[in-house]
């Protein structure tokens, strides 16, 4: 029993060594004032915000013949009062990749978000999205492209 005791104690007293070095440690490079939160237990504030606000939310490629990669840049604009930084972009499938702004995207100004979708083993009408997260409103916006890939045979 004392064992145990012992072993609880050391164990405990480790776990708060570690705790109190890893709180001193400088996380990423990015400047917290960039992550704002307007709800709180007191309500709604009203503070500075990014606003994503982009030019046109889906893309119709038309007709594609199966195996073409096409490319479409989607333009977007900084519409809040502070800077906007994209956290993430992800597609709903792996024949649609992505490349995006990762700087922070300062109010009034452009960032550009590049799907590449590749029609290689598609066939028929294709509608595939792509979800931007952003430390702005909304915080989440979702992409539309599509395309109809037929056979060259079928073209």
């Amino acid at each position: 029993m004392n064992k145990i005791r012992t072993f609880f104690m050391i164990s405990m007293v480790f776990g708060m060594i570690i705790s109190l070095v890893s709180c001193g440690q400088q996380g990423g490079s990015l400047p917290s004032e960039l992550i704002r939160n307007p709800k709180s237990a007191e309500g709604e504030q009203n503070i500075a915000m990014p606003e994503i606000t982009f030019a046109k939310t889906e893309h119709d490629f038309g007709r594609l013949i199966q195996g073409e990669q096409v490319v479409y840049v989607f333009k977007f604009t900084n519409t809040g009062s502070s800077d906007l930084l994209v956290s993430k972009v992800s597609a709903s499938c792996g024949c649609t990749a992505s490349k995006f702004t990762r700087d922070p995207v300062k109010p009034g100004k452009e960032g550009k978000i590049e799907v590449t979708f590749d029609s290689n083993g598609q066939r028929g009408i294709q509608n595939k999205t792509v979800t931007v997260l952003t430390n702005g409103k909304p915080q989440t916006t979702v992409l539309r492209i599509k395309a109809q890939v037929v056979t060259p045979d079928n073209f």
